[in-house]
């Protein structure tokens, strides 16, 4: 893939604003810009300045003036994409805006695809594949992790520890293809036992990157919660608490929610996604069974479920506080793997011997973590968000370990992992070379799909099309 053409597009988010800037990136970028472009400083064109500069003067169509500009110039191959780039900054006016980035194009530059110019950075050397994926990643994060994580790849803490195992791997794999060669002498070349050694390595780097995955996916895209339990319980105001804003309808009509609600919170830098359920009970009315079965389905999405009940009717309706508990192990024997947190709403209407009720009614329940709190008040609430940080594992954010939050990432991580096995298992079992070679040349195979040392143009298509078009 060699792009020759120059490429412009809009590279601040579309519509007015005070500042937008204009990039061009080619090979004549600069000479484009410069025949537009009418300095404050007289004789000063920007094909004969420094790189890395800044210059004032004027974005001109002849003898009209479109607007008073700030043009950055970068040399290549020290620029974002390795090309020469021009990013004129201009005031934000959509008028203004469309009226430079067309007269570009009537000089023969080209609207820049989704992608283009990080495409061309990644084409030219400047980022490799994971790097440039992280881009997109780093402009869509809107907390802190989800940012970590997008900067620590884009720094390629993730590629170069790939490569790094690659190149290790990639040095046994020459020495096995040599021994092919002299197959008639029946030497080895390569040290069966570092190769083992190495082997185990990879297994044991792979394997914690795979794990990570459940970690990262979850951070990237926002943890979701579930809030469930019976009918006017208070689930919304639960919801309106923890947002600090009347989200949700709240009414002591029970089945006032009838859809699921959704809204999203950063704790300490995690985000979380909470969803207000429908409340579940036995009911004639097709609406709010149809709210019902969506409750079922966001507990099936959820990465952990908050069960709601009212503390004071339970504390002393003996009928009521068995079937909340026959509900909470129905949850917990359906999703065993989900954190399930049971919270005690109302508790500000409980008097001592409540309390001492309420207590023993939910000991009956065993090996779920039960919080006392008032939604109404918000008594409480504080200590919930405390509890679902403690479900995120932030222990690697803490380290600065590299998680993985991209899904094509993940698939050629397993793919490497299983070869990598295959691979172990003919080590261990003495296979021929020439069979261990064949796993050998896939896992590296997998690993250069994740650098970009291996691509398709379908596999950049995909990528990039998902980028925003200035990037």
């Amino acid at each position: 893939m060699i792009y020759n053409d120059t490429i412009v597009a809009l590279a601040t988010a579309s519509g007015a604003g005070a500042v937008a800037i204009i990039r061009l990136s080619g090979k004549d970028a600069i000479e484009m810009a410069s025949k537009n472009f009418k300095s404050v400083t007289e004789n000063k064109t920007l094909n004969k300045v420094n790189t890395h500069t800044i210059h004032l003067g004027h974005i001109v169509d002849g003898q009209r003036v479109i607007d008073q500009v700030l043009v950055s110039v970068f040399k290549n191959p020290n620029s974002y994409t390795g090309e020469d780039v021009v990013e004129v900054s201009c005031h934000g006016s959509v008028y203004i805006q469309q009226e430079i980035i067309q007269l570009f194009l009537r000089k023969g530059c080209r609207m820049a695809n989704p992608g283009e110019f990080t495409l061309r950075a990644f084409l030219n050397g400047k980022l490799d594949l994971s790097q440039a994926e992280a881009v997109a990643d780093l402009i869509a994060s809107d907390n802190e992790a989800s940012h970590q994580i997008a900067m620590q790849q884009m720094r390629g803490g993730f590629s170069s520890e790939i490569a790094k195992l690659r190149e290790e791997l990639l040095n046994f794999a020459s020495l096995i293809e040599l021994e092919l060669d002299f197959a008639e002498e029946d030497v080895e070349f390569a040290d069966r036992s570092q190769f083992k050694e190495l082997v185990e390595r990879i297994t044991f780097v792979l394997k914690r990157l795979i794990d990570s995955f459940a970690v990262g996916n979850v951070i990237k895209n926002g943890i979701p919660v579930a809030i469930v339990g019976e009918p006017n319980v208070g689930k919304s105001t639960l919801l309106n608490a923890l947002l600090n804003e009347e989200r949700a309808i709240v009414s002591d009509i029970a089945g006032t929610t009838r859809d699921t609600i959704e809204d999203e919170l950063v704790i300490n830098g995690i985000g979380f996604r909470f969803i207000d359920t429908a409340g579940i009970r036995d009911t004639n009315d097709v609406v709010e069974s149809i709210g019902i079965k969506k409750t079922f389905e966001k507990i099936e999405q959820a990465q952990v479920v908050v069960y709601l009940f009212d503390a004071d009717v339970i504390s002393h309706d003996d009928k009521k506080s068995e079937n909340i508990i026959i509900e909470i192990e129905k949850i917990k024997n359906k999703y065993p793997l989900k954190p399930l947190l049971i919270i005690a709403n109302k508790t500000d209407k409980l008097t001592e011997d409540k309390k001492q009720s309420l207590n023993s009614i939910l000991s009956k329940v065993e090996g779920s973590q039960y919080l006392s709190i008032s939604a109404k008040s918000g008594k409480g609430v504080e200590d919930l968000k405390t509890q679902l940080l403690n479900f995120v594992n932030t222990g690697a954010l803490k380290n600065n370990e590299t998680i993985i939050t991209n899904t094509r990432h993940y698939d050629s991580l397993l793919k490497a992992f299983q070869e990598i096995q295959k691979v172990k298992y003919g080590l261990e079992t003495g296979l021929s070379g020439d069979l261990m070679a064949i796993d050998i040349r896939q896992a590296l195979y997998h690993f250069g799909e994740i650098t970009g040392e291996i691509t398709s143009d379908d596999l950049l298509g995909n990528i990039f099309a998902n980028f925003c078009i200035g990037k």
